[in-house]
């Protein structure tokens, strides 16, 4: 799935480009973006005691983004396990130029911290 990204000056360091930081941002709509394509509410999952959090995240920057660059953000999931979400992304300007990649690796816990399997409900929309 594909979301589209303006790039805003509160995004940018003095210099003009894209700060790092805020390309964990970018990929968290991303995902939330998918996950509601996919008819997946993480409101609605936190409401029953359901989390994803972060257990890891890797970013490869290959070019820099500036201010009124225009991003296109390329999200999939490469895996599902039991308690886990793999996901990719890959983020091009306007140019079609390959900014950065990405990967995340969610983790499904409880209201305790606790890992706990994805819901069956959750998973048959992402499978």
């Amino acid at each position: 799935m594909e979301n589209e990204k303006r790039i805003y000056y509160h995004n940018t360091d003095c210099g003009g480009v894209v700060y790092y930081a805020e390309y964990l941002k970018f990929l968290e709509e991303g995902r939330t973006l998918y996950l509601e394509e996919k008819g997946i509410s993480v409101k609605e999952l936190m409401d029953h005691d359901i989390f994803f959090v972060i257990a890891r995240q890797e970013i490869d920057y290959k070019l820099p983004a500036f201010y009124g660059d225009i991003l296109q953000i390329d999200t999939r999931i490469t895996n599902i396990s039991r308690a886990r979400i793999d996901f990719e992304y890959e983020i091009r300007n306007q140019n079609n130029k390959t900014v950065a990649f990405s990967k995340t690796v969610l983790v499904c816990i409880d209201k305790n911290f606790k890992p706990m399997p994805i819901p069956e409900k959750v998973r048959t929309k992402l499978i």
